[in-house]
């Protein structure tokens, strides 16, 4: 009887416990670009290869659409499948808006959160719009243009 004890004691010591692997959260960068007429996020890695590009007329056929909130949510939902299947987990959001223009379009706000939504961490978002400084001179004349 002491030898059937001892056996199943020497295959507990013998088992190692099961270490859980940590996989390295990939982190990407998400470049959106938002007017009043389209919207285009176009995904790269910390390097700056493209994982993926999606805009307004990829998603709708409709003109007067691409620059629309909806829109926008199909936007991210694509990017959203193609990051997961690369197993992107985190981003670092980036939004650029058209030279002068005091906010960015409609579709911004819901890209973030339609991405958000989906489980993605986001580290940072940066509004990189350019200011103009200067620059030539507009068109109209000194009295503006009229109609």
């Amino acid at each position: 009887m002491a030898e059937a004890i001892e056996k199943p004691v020497e295959e507990v010591e013998n088992k190692k416990p099961e270490v859980k692997k940590n996989k390295k959260d990939i982190e990407a960068v998400i470049n959106i670009y938002t007017s009043f007429n389209n919207t285009i996020a176009h995904a790269t890695d910390m390097s700056g290869k493209t994982l993926a590009k999606v805009s307004g007329g990829m998603v709708t056929k409709h003109g007067r659409l691409k620059g629309s909130p909806t829109i926008a949510m199909f936007i991210a939902k694509r990017i959203g499948e193609s990051l997961r299947e690369q197993g992107v987990t985190q981003l670092y959001i980036r939004i650029r808006a058209k030279t002068g223009n005091p906010a960015p379009g409609p579709g911004t706000n819901a890209i973030v959160k339609s991405l958000s939504r989906e489980g993605f961490k986001m580290l940072n978002i940066l509004d990189i719009t350019r200011s103009a400084r200067g620059g030539p001179k507009k068109k109209g004349g000194r009295r503006g243009r009229r109609p």
